[in-house]
């Protein structure tokens, strides 16, 4: 199977799916990471604060532009092979960029037609007209492919047809265990659907996050993100670490699907099960 991603900054596709696409990769499939900007005008944590402070490294100051993305894309490029990412696509667009265009959704149904992934994966779009949310334009311009994608027929640009088979949203703004909570209901009944456990690569991806140094992603920040976000998730599912995710398409079974995981639940000491990690004193900095 082939899995892509297709996230706005170099750092999204690690901070939303990194435990994901570890497994995927460890299990022998193919992971693609489709990065739409060049992330050089956000985040400048590195630099900001040697701005402020009393001696400033001017080796870190005076970087222009072009520097900044270069180390950025350093960082990301660390960072995929620690997650197994087998290949990075970057479209380098300004992050001033912050509406849907359609030279890009042709580059990025392009990109689509030639991997011909399985899967896709992206943001949750919060708000389709809420353009000053490059999250949210990112999505939008995934979600434009999938139809774009299909109008390369092989007699025309000499490009197979295919059909991406399920679309994963990450950061879906609700936190529901299940379908009948407040806060699902508070989007329409809205909530996660799938849930992957990443307790066995957790390592990886803090190790991945660390990377993005200059972003201010390494270290302890890292481990909060991931204690608050991925162990929440997890609490939720019944394991130490999880990410949630959201699927756009049904899915077609012969009979009622019951995983491995919910047969094998103990309600009762769930708790001891998400609690046996202490994930900074096992991945320290």
């Amino acid at each position: 199977m082939k899995v892509m991603t297709v996230y706005a900054h170099p750092a999204d596709t690690i901070t939303n799916c990194g435990g994901t696409l570890a497994r995927h990769a460890a299990a022998g499939d193919e992971v693609v990471a489709l990065i739409l900007t060049h992330g050089g005008r956000i985040h400048a944590n590195r630099y900001a604060e040697e701005w402020r402070g009393g001696q400033p490294d001017t080796s870190i100051t005076d970087a222009d532009l072009d520097g900044i993305v270069a180390h950025k894309r350093r960082e990301l490029e660390r960072a995929a092979e620690i997650i197994g990412i087998s290949k990075l696509v970057t479209l380098d667009l300004d992050d001033t960029y912050a509406a849907l265009r359609e030279d890009v959704v042709d580059q990025v149904a392009q990109q689509l037609a030639t991997e011909r992934p399985d899967v896709v994966i992206c943001d949750y779009p919060v708000n389709p007209v809420a353009t000053a949310n490059l999250h949210t334009v990112a999505t939008v311009t995934a979600l434009a492919t999938l139809g774009r994608a299909d109008a390369f027929p092989r007699d025309l640009d000499d490009l197979p047809e295919f059909h991406v088979k399920q679309v994963f949203f990450t950061s879906l703004p609700v936190m529901a265990g299940d379908g009948l909570s407040l806060h699902g209901l508070s989007l329409h009944g809205l909530r996660n659907d799938v849930y992957i456990d990443i307790t066995e690569v957790v390592g990886q991806k803090v190790a991945a996050m660390d990377c993005f140094d200059s972003q201010g992603y390494s270290g302890l920040f890292a481990r909060k993100l991931v204690e608050a976000k991925n162990g929440e998730s997890g609490r939720l599912a019944g394991v130490n670490f999880a990410e949630a995710f959201y699927r756009m398409n049904k899915e077609t079974h012969t009979l009622l699907p019951v995983t491995e995981a919910a047969r094998s639940e103990d309600v009762l000491t769930r708790h001891v099960a998400y609690s046996r990690i202490d994930l900074r004193a096992t991945y320290p900095r």
